[in-house]
């Protein structure tokens, strides 16, 4: 499978002149062509392993690119994509990228409104699959929200006798994260948090309250 890959993908890059703009790649394996940039967007279409794309740009910290396969447009993983980078197939990443021509982009409403207006799905419009799934029970409820760049927000928060307990975690596109989490009995609350950025540095913090 590896093999027929890397021909593939050779072949593809020595029959085709690639515009500044946009570089051509080869699908790693069966992939669903997304509306946008998440799991939550509707199917354009199925890339087949080994066809020919054209990469157009990808969000920042390469999560999902802007993907063109024959008329369709729309967006899939990186993971699934892979490039020519110095004389060899590898799978498009933040390292690589800018060696073969491939830009941040962003997914908006006027990229939605260009592609997509034929579509039975349309007129929900891209901020509807971005929406917050919650579920809440005898103690408390939680929920998490998807952004139309990746990045996602979930938290939990409950009541009982001795007072009320929350928690969350923020997670941004380019990887990095915030958690948080804060107590409040009789007497006050008590709260901290720990910031982790996308190179790795951290922060955190503890604060406490009374009545």
């Amino acid at each position: 499978m590896i093999k027929r890959l890397c021909i593939a993908i050779t072949m593809v890059f020595a029959m085709t002149s690639m515009a500044a703009a946009a570089t051509v790649a080869v699908a790693t394996g069966n992939v669903n062509l997304r509306a946008g940039p998440s799991t939550r967007y509707p199917v354009v279409v199925v890339v087949p392993a080994g066809a020919r794309i054209v990469t157009h740009g990808c969000l920042p910290g390469y999560t999902w690119c802007d993907i063109g396969f024959g008329s369709y447009r729309g967006w899939v993983s990186a993971r699934y994509v892979q490039v020519i980078y110095n004389g060899a197939p590898v799978i498009l990443s933040p390292a690589v990228a800018a060696g073969v021509g491939v830009a941040v982009i962003a997914f908006n409403n006027a990229y939605w409104d260009n592609y997509y207006a034929s579509y039975p799905w349309y007129y929900r419009g891209p901020a509807y699959y971005g929406q917050a799934a919650r579920s809440c029970g005898p103690n408390g409820c939680s929920g998490t929200v998807t952004g139309p760049y990746g990045g996602t927000a979930s938290g939990a928060r409950g009541c009982g006798p001795r007072g009320c307990a929350g928690a969350g975690t923020i997670t941004g596109p380019n990887g990095g994260s915030v958690q948080g989490a804060r107590r409040c009995g009789p007497y006050g609350c008590i709260g901290g948090y720990r910031a982790v950025g996308p190179n790795g540095g951290t922060r955190s913090g503890v604060r406490h309250f009374r009545w």
